[in-house]
């Protein structure tokens, strides 16, 4: 049905192309091949995350937590739900202590994995702009400039419950340099885990991409 409408418009669009002798850019969706089919489960249930390192002020899982169980839930059929779990030595490579937290959910998947979220300032020094008719001869004015540096390093998993195998790894490194060396944890996270959330969703739920394309008449 959506070929049909897509055919439908082009062949309009052509008509009116022909009868005014310009040509026509259009801008079409184009699905994205799914690396990993989210809705073939009945259920997602998102773990809290194995922290490799705490920030202070700033509750990294809370906050990983509720933002990954609305995000799916606005995004897939099935039913989200959460779950607590303590983490034992390298969990990730244990698939019977995957397989044994959900063992009555056969078409269920865990979303989990882990992560760090660190901060630092770094100096730079800043070079004052010559002006116009600025005398070349006279010496640049420069200043130290502090940026404070946010660097979210996220592992994720996505198993299946029945079995306890690993269905499903990426990580996911991003990071960002505000000017504002006061600038907070909290507000630097929601633009990484934006970041992220764009690159995942394009993986498990095939999101279009828009890609264009012009009609020409001579």
């Amino acid at each position: 049905m959506k070929k049909i409408k897509i055919a439908l418009v082009l062949t309009i669009l052509f008509s009116f192309s022909c009868a005014s002798n310009e040509y026509w850019k259009l801008r079409i969706d184009v699905p994205r091949k799914i690396a990993f089919d989210l809705d073939q489960y009945n259920e997602v249930v998102i773990t809290n995350f194995l922290i490799k390192e705490e920030t202070k002020g700033f509750n990294l899982n809370q906050e990983l937590v509720d933002y990954f169980s609305f995000e799916i839930s606005q995004n897939t059929k099935g039913k989200v739900s959460i779950k607590e779990i303590i983490f034992e030595e390298e969990p990730f490579k244990n698939e019977a202590f995957w397989k044994n937290l959900l063992p009555d959910r056969e078409k269920a998947i865990l979303f989990t994995g882990d992560v760090q979220y660190t901060e630092e300032i770094r100096k730079a020094i800043l070079q004052k702009q010559d002006d116009r008719f600025e005398d070349p001869f006279v010496t640049k004015k420069r200043s130290l400039a502090e940026r404070r540096f946010y660097t979210l390093n996220l592992d994720l998993y996505i198993i299946e419950a029945k079995t306890g195998k690993v269905l499903y790894k990426r990580n996911f490194k991003e990071s960002k340099g505000f000017e504002n060396p006061k600038q907070t944890a909290p507000f630097a996270f929601f633009e990484l885990i934006q970041r992220v959330k764009e690159k995942l969703f394009r993986i498990i739920l095939g999101n279009t991409s828009i890609q264009e394309r012009y009609l020409i008449h001579d």
